[in-house]
């Protein structure tokens, strides 16, 4: 049951109901009037008349009232539902917040590995290129000779053949 409504015990509807409803009854039916007063009657009379006239407005006055609660009550009903709506929708959105943000962080964790590999691999081409400076500084090139008649065994080839090329004995 909505928060502020109250009910009677007999008939379960809202108290202002019940009011409302009393209040239209006695309108459509209003209780049995005196007859007009006669002219020659006296002033107490024209205070009773007086006072009907009174009652009636205040209870067109409570019957207007009761519209106007009826009114915001389906108001009530109306912004419920869609306060309810935006509740569902509001837990559409933050689950699909969610998983982006889950595909967010996957992506920043494969951007960052992919930095530090680009790292890595600007460092080993760094150590390649300084590894293939440094053989070539070690190699003697002979040239006029083919590649690889040497063997197996280079400083053998090289005592044979040097001392044939100048001319120079052992």
């Amino acid at each position: 049951m909505p928060r502020g409504k109250v009910t009677s015990k007999s008939s379960g509807k809202p108290a202002r109901q019940l009011l409302f409803s009393e209040a239209l009854r006695q309108q459509k039916h209003p209780p049995a009037k005196d007859p007009p007063p006669h002219p020659h009657t006296t002033t107490g009379n024209m205070a009773e008349g007086s006072q009907g006239a009174s009652m009636d407005r205040i209870l067109q006055e409570i019957s207007a009232v009761g519209r106007k609660l009826e009114g915001m009550d389906s108001a009530m009903v109306a912004l419920t539902a869609e306060t309810r709506s935006m509740r569902l929708e509001r837990a559409g959105f933050q689950s699909q917040i969610s998983g982006l943000d889950q595909r967010v962080t996957t992506v920043e964790t494969q951007v960052a590995s992919w930095t530090d590999s680009g790292q890595e691999l600007m460092h080993l081409r760094s150590k390649l290129t300084d590894l293939e400076d440094r053989s070539r500084r070690n190699n003697i090139c002979l040239l006029g000779f083919p590649e690889g008649i040497e063997g197996t065994d280079l400083l053998s080839y090289l005592r044979d053949i040097l001392p044939k090329l100048t001319d120079m004995k052992h």
